[in-house]
């Protein structure tokens, strides 16, 4: 049923979860498992240095995050592939999921403060909103 699940992980509790089930349900389907983990960049970057930087960063920041997902892909016999990319994350995600065309989106609940989340909107809100196939929104 489902060819290609993309889950996106920002090493959140929330994303560790969806992250056990975007491959539970990779090995019931014997899908193709994507991740991708996004590094925020500020939204008014003073120099073209804070965009690289930020960049150069956001490897070693999911670093364990990766490795923690393909260990536990490799325990459950499923093959997971990477991404990362530096920008804004809801935008980010969708991209991505425009490239690979997924079956299943599978994203964490919550990523910010409860205090964030009503003065701006959820992340996962906007991206059940724009993607172009279906979202599971795991707590």
């Amino acid at each position: 049923m489902f060819a290609i699940i993309l889950h996106a992980n920002d090493g959140s509790d929330h994303a560790h979860e969806a992250l056990r089930l975007a491959i539970a349900l990779a090995k019931q389907n014997a899908s193709q498992l994507h991740m991708v983990c996004v590094e925020e960049i500020p939204a008014m970057p003073e120099y073209i240095e804070d965009v690289r930087e930020t960049t150069a960063v956001a490897g070693r920041r999911f670093h364990k995050v990766f490795q923690n997902a393909k260990a536990l892909a490799e325990q459950q016999g499923v093959a997971i592939e990477t991404h990362i990319r530096v920008g804004h994350p809801v935008r980010a995600i969708l991209e991505l999921a425009d490239e690979l065309i997924p079956d299943l989106l599978v994203i964490g609940a919550t990523g910010h403060s409860a205090l964030y989340e009503r003065m701006v909107g959820s992340r996962a809100d906007r991206i059940i909103q724009l993607a172009p196939c279906p979202v599971l929104v795991v707590k």
